[in-house]
């Protein structure tokens, strides 16, 4: 500090003067009144001739940010990098310096915080995450959809239902008809025979300690059955005679259309329909039957498609013979 001597009329406080010192840092360019980076962007900008609409339009940014760019407010800009993008383009577009851009690129550069993992999961707690919710409705639709499945396939099965087989299927083992089929059977015309029934042979029980001798011996005698005894159907002077070794769906229907027989035999059926006028005969499993007229033999193959047999019963000047439709 130095002292200055005092003139007349000078005030005291005037006399005294601060040097400065002599390792001060020069001042900023803002300091010496230097324009900052947005005035220079502007003056650029308006050198050219330019409206910052149609620079806003050239760059594909929004207006609002290059007048902020401008006035040097950056405060609501979060992240830096984006920043110098916008100075970065705007200053390029302008064509300035590149030393003025990178000089204001390295004056707001800061670090950016880095990011830090804070927990972790398990692999085993990923993969459960991930999978748990398809897993959850896969469970969901199993116990919906199973029971409604198996409710709609049990739910038929108690039903009586009728099914349709063809002629030529193979006959499947005979059941003893219910009560309600043996009354639907007695309200059937006269004319319609029905199947013997099948009587069961009773179980016998012993209390012999061993089997007796004779009787094992009879038993293994062959026993010579009887052919069962002919059933007779209809009226008239011609006769169709029908035995099956094998059970067959039989219709026959005389000119009339009325229905001599009309479903399944068992096999060992013997029946005589007697006529005096033509019979469709109708003879499903035509391997295992054989039939007569008037005791003539008739070849059911001659008449045969796929194993069933189709034939008419023709009686022409008194005589009766089979013929093919």
């Amino acid at each position: 500090m130095t002292m200055q001597p005092n003139f007349p009329g000078q005030d005291a406080s005037e006399s005294i003067v601060f040097d400065a010192p002599q390792n001060a840092e020069p001042a900023s360019a803002a300091t010496l009144g230097s324009p900052s980076f947005g005035a220079l962007l502007c003056e650029a900008r308006e050198a050219r001739g330019l409206e910052i609409e149609a620079c806003a339009h050239a760059l594909r940014l929004p207006v609002r940010m290059l007048r902020r760019l401008e006035r040097d407010d950056y405060q609501d800009i979060d992240s830096k990098v984006y920043l110098a993008g916008y100075i970065g383009k705007y200053g390029h577009y302008l064509e300035m310096d590149p030393a003025l851009i990178q000089t204001e690129l390295d004056r707001i550069k800061q670090t950016e915080p880095t990011l830090v993992a804070t927990g972790g999961i398990s692999h085993s707690r990923f993969l459960l995450d991930r999978y748990a919710t398809a897993a959850t409705y896969v469970v969901l639709t199993a116990v919906i959809v199973v029971p409604m499945v198996w409710m709609g396939v049990r739910g038929t099965l108690n039903r009586d239902l009728s099914h349709l087989a063809p002629l030529d299927a193979t006959p499947v083992a005979q059941v003893d008809a219910p009560e309600s089929a043996v009354n639907d059977a007695a309200r059937l015309p006269s004319h319609v025979a029905l199947p013997p029934p099948v009587q069961e042979q009773p179980l016998l029980a012993s209390m012999a300690a061993f089997p007796n001798l004779d009787s094992s011996a009879a038993s293994k005698k062959p026993s010579v059955l009887a052919p069962p005894a002919a059933v007779e159907t209809g009226v008239g002077g011609h006769n169709l005679e029908l035995s099956l070794t094998s059970a067959s769906w039989v219709e026959v229907t005389d000119a009339a259309g009325v229905r001599l027989e009309y479903g399944l035999l068992p096999a060992g059926s013997h029946k005589i329909y007697q006529s005096d006028k033509p019979l469709d005969v109708r003879i499903g499993n035509v391997s295992g039957a054989s039939a007569t007229i008037d005791g003539q033999p008739v070849g059911l193959d001659d008449f045969r498609h796929a194993n069933v047999a189709h034939f008419s019963v023709e009686i022409r000047d008194g005589k009766a013979t089979p013929t093919a439709l």
